[in-house]
């Protein structure tokens, strides 16, 4: 199985190459990292990846950045910038990707809790987050059906604490061995049109 892990060098993708590079062929690709180099937030990177990757069993991305700030202050131009990257970044994936994959292929995209239990800060990422559930449910009834499509949404994971402390009062860290498994009934399962939550 040929895998592209789309921000795999980063919290969630590096534990995603490890696990899946034991097994199958992994590729990374990331913003400045990786076998290739792609910007989400640009169709035409995303197009130009999936030139060079070739055909494909499997994507996943763990990619996409949104504004966090207090509503209050984020301007217009702040919200685009998680509508550009995490949301219109995985529906061209998914978008573009399509042609790439072969039968039985699939893609696992990645939301967040903040979809369901936001906290304060987050009106945009929460807003990305449900859009890509949304998105996902929806999708999967034009898509051929040869092909599944996925979506992880994880809780603060351990790794990430630190980065974001004080964000999410009361909220119990989600081990990364748990967060891999959603992940791993995406990709390795056989469901499709499905939210993977991993909240607790």
């Amino acid at each position: 199985m040929r895998i592209l892990i789309i921000g795999g060098g980063g919290t969630i993708g590096s534990r995603l190459a490890q696990y899946f590079g034991k097994d199958y062929e992994v590729l990374i690709a990331g913003r400045n990292s990786g076998d290739f180099t792609v910007d989400i937030a640009q169709s035409s990177s995303i197009a130009a990846l999936f030139v060079k990757t070739g055909q494909l069993d499997a994507i996943i991305c763990a990619a996409g950045e949104a504004k966090w700030a207090d509503f209050n202050e984020l301007t217009e131009e702040d919200y685009h910038i998680g509508l550009r990257s995490k949301l219109m970044g995985q529906v061209n994936l998914v978008r573009l990707g399509r042609d790439y994959l072969e039968p039985g292929g699939s893609i696992t995209l990645s939301s967040g809790i903040l979809a369901d239990d936001p906290v304060a800060m987050t009106s945009s990422a929460a807003m990305v987050n449900g859009a890509l559930h949304s998105f996902v449910k929806a999708v999967v009834l034009d898509l051929k059906q040869d092909i599944r499509i996925n979506v992880v949404a994880s809780g603060l994971v351990e790794d990430a604490v630190d980065k974001y402390k004080g964000y999410f009062p009361g909220h119990h860290p989600i081990s990364m061995e748990k967060m891999l498994r959603g992940y791993i009934r995406s990709v390795e399962g056989r469901g499709t049109g499905e939210i993977i939550r991993i909240y607790e």
